[in-house]
């Protein structure tokens, strides 16, 4: 399945890039077991699923992908810190995934370039419609600003 989906995106455009995020693990405490007492998923299997889908990304269709799995798990209180529940992301947990994401973009050698800093503000103008200034009577440009404040994007 992921073969077929990766041809199909790969023959929108030429200039179509692609970038996988492998499965993330899961809180095996936090997983609700099924009729017979087996939990329906386990960290063990998000693994594996993680690496078939980094080894169908980098070895055979040449892609980009990131190891969530592996790289979630890097910190010792993971469960506690990266989740709010069992599998979706805190704010520290997106923290990682934007990190993530930020270093292979801007690491690719694509042309052009999609790191956020080197494309173009299209809309970059002043527009009535930007936040008031703390003046009351100008606006505040806010095309050129980094969000959040507190991510370190380099």
């Amino acid at each position: 399945n992921l073969r077929k989906i990766v041809h199909h995106l790969k023959s929108l455009s030429e200039n179509t890039r692609i970038l996988f995020l492998s499965a993330p693990p899961i809180k095996d405490a936090t997983i609700t077991p099924n009729s017979d007492g087996k939990p329906t998923m386990t960290n063990e299997a998000c693994g594996i699923h993680s690496e078939a889908c980094l080894d169908v990304c980098r070895k055979i269709m040449n892609i980009k992908a990131i190891d969530l799995w592996s790289d979630i798990q890097k910190r010792d209180n993971w469960q506690d810190v990266f989740f709010i529940d069992r599998i979706h992301f805190s704010v520290e947990g997106n923290k990682i995934v934007l990190k993530e994401i930020l270093k292979v973009l801007k690491e690719a050698e694509w042309e052009p370039t999609v790191h956020w800093k080197s494309m173009p503000n299209e809309f970059e103008e002043d527009s009535p419609y930007d936040p008031v200034a703390p003046d009351g009577r100008s606006t505040v440009n806010l095309s050129n600003w980094s969000f959040p404040d507190d991510v370190k994007w380099d």
